[in-house]
């Protein structure tokens, strides 16, 4: 039996002295340990004389081999087409969206790069599992290469339609690469949706009576199986995390600090995705059209700054200044500071804390595949006082939360409707919520996430060994 092979950009190789990894790493870890797995990526390092020579690490019964980057590869392949190309696009953001053909290029040649240096660690029998947007092609290199195993694909951010996928100017590309794997997984049926409206319009294939897009490759024809897996967290562990968390240092600061009023509380690094700018001004619109909060509650904000090089960032940052300093100014008394924003990183354990001790989770994505903020939580909560879930109806997480106070982040008025709503919920409509949450969030694991993709993977035949696969890539 061969082993489980993950492939995302980023791998969490365990560190001495630093905190266990969340989140996807916990299901995708718990599956690797199982099979003796091994965890492929990028070191996270550029260095000017990079090669394709992996450095190997074994910890834990998890192999991790890593391959840094260039300086060039890395402002190509990831600073530019992955994230000011490809991740405003499947955000539904075309007017932030930039495109520029040598860092098309780049993304590719990094891609196969990745294929060439993961080809000579591969087993025949092992099972291949490729991690979101930023590895898209790399099925197809692997193919070029010969590889014969079993290749899923996982995209952990939203899936758009056609309509707004096809402004790439190379979409029908990428889309082909897509068909290079035996199975492509999405968050929720909405992403499902678009995927295959993507298919069809895109390129004229309609899926079968069980979910697959028959397509060709290289002359031939070839199934890809198109299904929907919703990620999930490591709900035990973290709500242990916020249990002990809330007996913390920070934690028991932070209740001191607020005396007798409610704490709302939002966490997420600075993107532009994540609508931090409109829950800001929903905030501001309850305490405007709900005097009765003023000096009652506090907004506490974390958002972590990332890629401070791109203008759109920094941009955001200077937006978030002005209106926390612009709410504070117009209603803050010498007491009290209405917005506590943090333009930070704030440990995980100590985010845990917090989340408990907050009466509402505020969490309004514009557009997220997913959204694991609103999940953790709910984990997070007190089981005999929980607080309240305002989620945007634009996340991932919507589809299956049924007890969170759905929310259009874009309606500031009913940003504040909703928070004064779960300001003044009892306490018996919150346990009932709560519970019906915790139920989900429970049963959907990240552990079992990874378990059901994998399972569905490995029902699918393997590709033909006569098969001939697509021709390398090449620009």
């Amino acid at each position: 039996m061969g082993r489980v092979v993950v492939v995302s950009n980023r791998v969490a190789v365990p560190r001495r002295g630093e905190p266990s990894a969340g989140g996807l790493a916990v299901g995708l870890k718990d599956s690797l340990k199982a099979s003796g797995g091994l965890w492929f990526g990028w070191s996270g390092e550029t260095r000017k004389d990079a090669t394709l020579e992996p450095r190997q690490l074994r910890s834990g019964g998890i192999d991790y081999a890593t391959i840094d980057l260039t300086e060039d590869d890395h402002k190509g392949f990831y600073a530019g087409y992955s994230n000011n190309t490809l991740w405003p696009l499947f955000h539904f953001r075309l007017g932030l969206m930039e495109y520029d053909r040598q860092e098309a290029a780049s993304y590719r040649k990094v891609n196969r790069d990745f294929a060439q240096a993961l080809m000579p660690l591969l087993g025949p029998e092992d099972t291949i599992w490729i991690h979101d947007y930023q590895m898209i092609p790399m099925a197809a290199e692997l193919r070029a290469l010969g590889a014969k195993q079993r290749i899923g694909f996982f995209l952990h951010i939203p899936f758009p339609p056609w309509a707004v996928l096809s402004a790439l100017p190379d979409a029908e590309r990428l889309l082909r690469d897509l068909l290079a794997y035996d199975l492509v997984g999405v968050q929720t049926k909405s992403d499902l949706g678009g995927m295959i409206n993507c298919f069809q319009d895109g390129l004229g294939l309609t899926p079968d009576a069980t979910g697959g897009v028959r397509g060709e490759v290289a002359g031939q024809m070839r199934r890809t199986q198109l299904s929907a897996h919703p990620i999930g967290i490591d709900t035990r562990g973290f709500a242990t995390l916020a249990r002990k968390a809330a007996y913390g240092p920070e934690t028991q600061r932070l209740a001191a600090s607020m005396g007798d009023r409610s704490l709302i509380v939002g966490a997420e690094r600075l993107d532009y995705t994540k609508g931090l700018p409109h829950r800001m001004r929903g905030f501001a619109a309850l305490l405007a059209k709900f005097p009765e909060h003023l000096n009652k509650v506090t907004y506490l904000q974390v958002a972590a700054r990332s890629r401070n090089e791109v203008a759109s960032y920094r941009n955001l940052r200077r937006e978030l200044d002005t209106l926390a300093g612009r709410i504070n100014g117009d209603y803050a008394e010498f007491d009290w500071t209405p917005v506590r924003y943090v333009a930070r990183a704030v440990a995980r354990d100590t985010l845990a804390g917090f989340y408990r001790a907050a009466r509402v989770g505020l969490v309004t994505p514009l557009r997220d595949g997913m959204n694991l903020v609103a999940k953790e939580y709910v984990a997070a909560q007190d089981p005999e006082d929980p607080g309240v879930l305002v989620l945007s109806s634009f996340a991932g997480a919507a589809e299956s939360m049924e007890g969170a106070l759905l929310v259009n982040p874009l309606d500031a008025e009913a940003i504040a409707e909703r928070l004064d709503q779960a300001l003044k919920m009892p306490l018996a409509e919150r346990k009932e919520r709560w519970e019906s949450m915790m139920r989900g969030l429970e049963e959907q694991t990240a552990t079992r996430w990874a378990e059901s993709f994998l399972a569905e993977l490995e029902e699918l035949p393997r590709p033909d060994q006569d098969l001939l696969w697509a021709t390398p890539t090449r620009n």
